[in-house]
């Protein structure tokens, strides 16, 4: 076997009087698939921000151990340094610059140049940009991935299954790299992007490029790790090749129990026959996802799930109800029409929305998360308010430590307590408060856009048999939008399947896969009917 291209070596680090990570070593070959599997909070990320020398780990202490790099002891004190050894990473939350073009975004700080009349005669610093070859080279890294996008399109706006692209795209455009990283990289992908995601994987891997690959999807892993590194509370519990590795021992290391997978819910069918929520030609103009005329009904106590390819429309019906992006059409609600593009008024009225952009929209992240769990309902409701002399209001801060305490309790946020920054927790602890907010509203139509997204395997469990609680202890109405159809065959009543920005059809959870297939691919199945 050949040489390492990296060894860890007993990396510790503490965070605030935390210790998240405790003598961590793993060690990974040129051409090598190494999997890093753990529950949220296991320390995966603090690994790689170590790797990657981000200035968050070198602002908080530093850390202790040894990073061997090529055969040296490796000093990597900054992305630069990290980058110039030929370390190329896919950070879990995007690094993108939102007004450039994607090509602007790929080739940032290694753009190409060329000269014209004026930088002939006064020098290479007035050079103009090539933007010919820099097109040409985002276009061949945007196809190794399979990604038909046009790599002039700006990124602002674009849905968050392409920004992913984008950064992957970038990290493969590098010409110097020799270990790269992805940090939940297909957290944010549809089935099918993935795939073409992993495709691409074992395509890098066979050229020489290590891959460091960060997943909650173990199925992922088993298709295409060689080895696998299992942590559990900054510990390594777990060393496996893919040859003896199963799912069900992964994710039994992962979390200290046996975890079940999942399956589809006992449940009782609260859904009646009376409409909730009644959507006729709906359009929503949110870059990617556009809605072009979609009619809907959402049945009283039932939970509704809203599934199809990226870029189809699915992730932008919610977004367009609930007043993120502009919407046109009649949306009635408990039999009155409410008002487009107000967000006020469709969480007055009683609904509620968890947004599939955690970090772009659904969190404040410089607060603490108690602040977040209870704010929306604070300005919207007058919650959490105790009134005083003149009608002054202010914040009962015992009512919202203890809905706080509880709620970390019952999601399971993995925290120091509800006083800490939002900023400094794992991304599937990020996207719990973001549904504790939105709990916290008591609505009557919960909206939820990939509520998993970025949470492991056995938190997921915890979430959707929350959402399953909600629906069957308190009635609570759930329309749920997943890019992964088994969890929607999980909890729902009905699958609505959107193609082209329209109603594909509706099926049951228990229809056949192959009727799945042809509604997300436009072929309409004979049983893509509505399903009462």
């Amino acid at each position: 076997m050949s040489e390492p291209i990296l060894q860890l070596l007993d990396i510790s680090k503490e965070y605030y009087g935390n210790k998240v990570l405790k003598n961590v070593s793993l060690t990974v070959h040129p051409g090598e698939v190494h999997a890093l599997v753990g529950e949220n909070g296991a320390g995966k990320s603090t690994l790689m921000n170590i790797l990657f020398g981000m200035p968050v780990i070198h602002s908080t202490g530093g850390f202790s151990g040894q990073i061997i790099f090529g055969g040296e002891q490796a000093s990597i004190n900054s992305p630069k340094d990290a980058m110039e050894k030929g370390i190329g990473m896919v950070h879990q939350e995007f690094m993108l610059l939102p007004g450039f073009t994607i090509t602007e975004n790929l080739k940032l700080n290694r753009e190409i140049t060329k000269h014209n009349v004026v930088s002939k005669l006064l020098g290479e610093k007035l050079k103009s940009l090539d933007m010919e070859a820099m097109r040409k080279d985002a276009r061949k890294a945007l196809d190794t991935l399979g990604v038909d996008i046009d790599e002039m399109l700006p990124v602002e706006g674009l849905p968050v299954g392409y920004k992913q692209f984008i950064e992957i795209a970038r990290e493969i455009d590098k010409e110097n790299v020799k270990l790269l990283v992805f940090d939940e990289p297909t957290a944010v992908l549809t089935e099918m992007e993935a795939d073409l995601f992993l495709k691409a994987v074992e395509k890098l891997s066979a050229s020489g490029i290590a891959i460091l690959f960060i997943t909650h999807r173990l199925s992922e892993v088993m298709q295409v790790a060689d080895n696998i590194t299992v942590i559990r509370d900054g510990e390594v519990v777990g060393r496996l090749t893919r040859e003896e590795a199963t799912i069900e021992d992964m994710a039994r290391m992962m979390v200290g129990r046996k975890i079940d997978r999942i399956e589809k819910a006992k449940k009782i069918h609260n859904g009646s026959q009376e409409n909730i929520l009644e959507i006729r030609n709906l359009r929503v103009d949110m870059p990617g996802e556009l809605v072009k005329n979609v009619n809907l009904d959402v049945k009283k106590g039932e939970i509704l799930g809203i599934g199809g390819l990226a870029g189809h429309g699915k992730i932008g019906i919610a977004n367009g109800i609930m007043g993120l992006y502009r919407a046109s059409g009649q949306v009635t609600f408990k039999g009155e029409k409410i008002k487009l593009n107000n967000p006020k008024d469709a969480l007055l009225r009683g609904m509620a929305f968890v947004s599939e952009d955690r970090r772009g929209i659904g969190l404040l992240l410089d607060e603490s998360i108690e602040k977040n769990i209870v704010l929306t309902a604070m300005q919207v409701q007058g919650k959490f308010l105790t009134k005083f002399f003149a009608g002054v209001n202010f914040a009962d801060s015992g009512k919202i430590r203890g809905h706080a305490t509880k709620l970390i309790e019952e999601l399971d946020i993995r925290c120091t307590g509800p006083e800490q920054l939002v900023r400094r927790l794992s991304g599937g602890n990020q996207q719990k408060v973001c549904i504790a907010r939105a709990i916290t509203l008591e609505p009557d139509l919960l909206f939820v856009s990939e509520p998993t997204r970025g949470i492991d395997v056995g938190a997921k469990k915890i979430v959707l048999d929350l959402l399953l609680k909600l629906n069957q202890e308190l009635g609570m109405t759930i329309v749920m939008t997943s890019s992964e159809l088994a969890e929607l065959r999980s909890i729902c009543d009905r699958i609505a399947i959107i193609y082209d920005g329209k109603l594909e059809g509706i099926l049951p959870p228990d229809a056949d896969d192959t009727d799945f297939g042809l509604m997300m691919a436009g072929g309409h199945s004979d049983k893509a009917k509505e399903v009462s």
